[in-house]
C-alpha cells in the first residue's frame, strides 16, 4: 500500500484515506464515519445527539482492523455517472423513449417486449424481441437508460452520494464490481418477478449501493440508523411499493445482491484472504446473476404465443 500522508487520513480511522470533511468541525472523515446531514456530512462526534468532549488528542484506533487501499486518480463513480449521462443524451438525441435507442437497449422483455411499441404495432408487425429472444445485452444496457430527466437526476444524486464513499473505501476496480453486481442482481430480480416489463434505470444498482453501505457500517460498528443510510433504504422501499410504475423486482434484486456482495467482500477481508479474491468475487457474481437472468427470461409462459 502506498504511504498516506497524515493530512489525507481520517481523524477517527487513521488507516483509512479521508474523502470529505465534517461540515461542523472541519475534521477529515472516511466513508465509515460519514453521517448524512442536510448539507454535507458530519463526523460521529458532531452527529451525536449530545456532542462528546474529546479526552484524547491522538489518532483514533481502527474500528475494523481492515486497511483501506491507496487510491489513484481514477474515480469510478464519476465514470459511471458519465456513462449514464451519455446514454441519456444519446436517447434524447435519437428521439426519447420512443426512439430506436430506447427500444433496442431497454432492459427486460422476457418474451413480450415488442420492436415497435408494447402493443407490437409497426412495420414488422408482431416481431418479438427481448432477453428471451437473444437480446441478452438489455440486462446491462437497461441499467444505463432512464425514462426521464427526473428519473436520471434522482438516481445520479444517490449514486454520487453513496458511490464516492464506497469508491474511496474499496478502490475503483472493486467498487465497479460491486456496482455491476448490484445492477445484475436488479436485472435478475426483474426477470424473476416481472420479466415481460420494459425496465430502465440505475435504481437496482443504487439500491445495491445502499445495502452495501448498511452492511459495511454494521460490520464496522457504525449505526446505519444514526448515519441516515438505513432510513434512506426504508424511504426508498416505501416509494417502491407505494408508487405505481416502479420495478419492485429490480429494486429488491439490487438490494439483496448488493447486501450479499458487501457481506462476502467483508468476509474475505476479515479472513485476510488476498485482496484479489474479494475483488474478483463481485465480477463472478455479476456473470452468474446475468446468466441466471437469461435463463429465467426464457422460462416464462408467453401470453401471446401461448
Amino acid at each position: 500500500m502506498e504511504p498516506t500522508s497524515e493530512t489525507d487520513t481520517c481523524h477517527w480511522h487513521p488507516d483509512n484515506r479521508a474523502g470529505v470533511r465534517c461540515q461542523r468541525c472541519d475534521r477529515r472523515i472516511c466513508a465509515l464515519c460519514m453521517n448524512i446531514a442536510s448539507v454535507g456530512f458530519h463526523c460521529p462526534e458532531c452527529a451525536a445527539p449530545t456532542p462528546r468532549r474529546r479526552t484524547w488528542s491522538g489518532p483514533a484506533p481502527s474500528a475494523t482492523g481492515l486497511s483501506t487501499p491507496a487510491r489513484g486518480g481514477l474515480d469510478a463513480t464519476t465514470a459511471v455517472i458519465g456513462l449514464n449521462l451519455a446514454a441519456f443524451l444519446a436517447m434524447v438525441a435519437a428521439g426519447g423513449t420512443g426512439s430506436s435507442v430506447y427500444r433496442r437497449f431497454a432492459s427486460g422483455g422476457g418474451e413480450v417486449t415488442w420492436e415497435y411499441g408494447l402493443l407490437g404495432i409497426g412495420r414488422e408487425g408482431f416481431r418479438l424481441v427481448g432477453v428471451a429472444e437473444g437480446d441478452w445485452w438489455r440486462l446491462v444496457t437497461g441499467g444505463f437508460l432512464h425514462a426521464g430527466l427526473l428519473h436520471l437526476v434522482f438516481n445520479m444524486f444517490l449514486l454520487w452520494m453513496l458511490g464516492h464513499q464506497l469508491d474511496r473505501l474499496h478502490g475503483p476496480t472493486r467498487f465497479l464490481g460491486l456496482y455491476l453486481g448490484s445492477l445484475a442482481g436488479g436485472a435478475l430480480g426483474v426477470m424473476m418477478m416481472d420479466p415481460t416489463a420494459l425496465t430502465v434505470g440505475a435504481s437496482g444498482a443504487v439500491f445495491g449501493l445502499m445495502a452495501a453501505t448498511v452492511v459495511h457500517q454494521l460490520h464496522r460498528g457504525v449505526n446505519p440508523w444514526a448515519s441516515g443510510v438505513a432510513g434512506l433504504v426504508v424511504v426508498n422501499l416505501v416509494l417502491t411499493f407505494g408508487r405505481p410504475g416502479i420495478s419492485i423486482g429490480g429494486h429488491l434484486g439490487g438490494l439483496i445482491g448488493g447486501a450479499v456482495l458487501a457481506w462476502v467482500v467483508d468476509a474475505c477481508d476479515r479472513r485476510r484472504l488476498p485482496r484479489v479474491v474479494g475483488t474478483t468475487i463481485p465480477y463472478v457474481a455479476t456473470l452468474a446473476f446475468l446468466a441466471t437472468a437469461v435463463w429465467a427470461a426464457g422460462r416464462w409462459w408467453d401470453p401471446v404465443l401461448g
